[in-house]
């Protein structure tokens, strides 16, 4: 039997249209905008200023922080300028200014195409080569790396679980990544086993994807400490805690994380930066991105230099369709749609879906009817039409007590609600009004 969660998820229709496109490399843009804060935690501290010339993989901004994320040049060229930027979120945010002037590398990345195999360096200094390379997760959370592969004191790690499920309607990324970047990922995984000190791996690949389960299934062949299961297609069947419960049926207890039950979980596109990172010394100045819409000429994977603007990669899939009325960051359940297209790539930015009018057009809003589906698709157990309900009514302490954080975002509550009620939004307030509650909490419990 193929398996799955087993509470709650929902089934979108897949649109993988791009799932057959081989990964594209277009050409170098003119300038780059790299934010400061491109991951999960505190922002970089630039280590250029305006007039410095930089090189493709020149640090130029370093972590603010424990959790924080060093960042490099993904082109070469000189700073213009740097200053605030609008980026995906909607928000300014510092950012180094980049205009493109070549692509000469720094001496120190070796860019044989060769795969190196051999292992040489040691767990802690596989960690320590991640922090240089600013390797965040590329599965969205954009969570340093180097942190994430660091267990903490007290806890123990017996499973690594590589995320290849890419649920996300729309995205193939990962599923091009795993086909065409195979072997790296797989030396990737083996990295992340030695620094976690760790024997078993399993790749969790859900079944709409044959292809990519056959190809690292023969990969792994001979290699029994990494193995790759099929999974039932069902949404959001890449969720962590979903995941970790499909595969070996441990549930993340509320307000945990994978490591409180012996797993770490990395995404497959973080294995092959974690591979070029220790195996190649370069430094994260990269990632794939889909570029699709029904509408779109040339719908694609790119391979896509960190910074680049979302407008020159729409460019490169044809151009913007006359009748396009969302452009979203992301995919359509869990992504957020963007005023401007004149918006950076980031380390986290796995997608961008351009929407037709007739399809982002939301329904009118109706009331409730107490038809208890949200509640049904919810994989985490939670009530959606309550933490809506009391988010509205400002009852923060009391969505806090209904467990609001433990929400994934995945969205499924808002697809599935024949009222059309926009309940993740207002979950979405609720948690950051729950979550700023805490920190007050946190910071008067220090005064005290």
């Amino acid at each position: 039997m193929i398996k799955t969660f087993p509470y709650g998820g929902t089934h979108p229709p897949d649109n993988k249209l791009t799932a057959d496109g081989k990964i594209v490399y277009p050409p170098l843009p003119s300038s780059v905008s790299i934010p400061l804060l491109q991951h999960a935690g505190i922002p970089a501290i630039s280590v250029v200023t305006k007039g410095d010339k930089v090189l493709t993989g020149q640090l130029i901004a370093k972590a603010g922080g424990f959790i924080s994320a060093n960042i490099h040049s993904s082109v070469s060229g000189v700073v213009t300028k740097i200053d605030k930027v609008t980026d995906s979120s909607g928000y300014k945010q510092e950012s180094i200014i980049i205009e493109v002037t070549g692509d000469e590398w720094k001496d120190t990345i070796d860019r044989d195409p060769a795969i190196r195999r051999e292992i040489i360096l040691s767990g802690e200094e596989i960690l320590n080569r991640c922090l240089e390379s600013g390797i965040v997760g590329l599965g969205g959370a954009a969570f340093p790396t180097h942190v994430k592969l660091k267990v903490p004191a007290g806890k123990k790690c017996d499973l690594l679980i590589i995320n290849g499920v890419e649920c996300e309607p729309y995205l193939t990324s990962d599923h091009r990544m795993m086909l065409e970047k195979g072997e790296e990922i797989i030396t990737g995984i083996l990295i992340m086993m030695k620094a976690l000190n760790v024997s078993r791996a399993m790749i969790g690949i859900e079944n709409n994807k044959p292809d990519t389960i056959e190809h690292l299934g023969k990969l792994c062949k001979e290699i029994s400490e990494i193995t790759v299961h099929p999974l039932k297609v069902k949404y959001p069947q890449g969720g962590e805690k979903q995941l970790i419960k499909a595969l070996i049926n441990r549930e993340v207890p509320s307000g945990g994380l994978p490591i409180d039950v012996g797993v770490v979980v990395q995404n497959a596109g973080t294995a092959f930066a974690v591979y070029e990172a220790v195996q190649k010394n370069k430094p994260l100045i990269e990632r794939v991105v889909t570029i699709t819409g029904k509408s779109l000429a040339s719908p694609s994977n790119y391979m896509v230099r960190i910074g680049t603007l979302v407008s020159d990669l729409i460019k490169a899939a044809g151009g913007l369709p006359e009748n396009t009325g969302k452009i979203i960051n992301g995919g359509p359940m869990m992504g957020k749609a963007v005023t401007t297209a004149d918006v950076p790539v980031v380390k986290a930015t796995s997608g961008i879906v351009i929407l037709k009018k007739e399809e982002s057009l939301r329904r009118p809003v109706g009331p409730c009817i107490r038809c208890g589906k949200c509640n049904t698709v919810c994989a985490l157990k939670l009530e959606p039409y309550l933490l809506m309900a009391l988010t509205r009514k400002d009852l923060t302490e009391r969505a806090e007590t209904e467990r609001i954080t433990d929400c994934c975002e995945c969205g499924s509550c808002s697809y599935i609600c024949p009222a059309a009620r926009p309940l993740l939004d207002y979950i979405r307030l609720g948690k950051s009004q729950v979550l700023q509650m805490k920190r007050e909490r946190t910071l008067e419990k220090n005064k005290a």
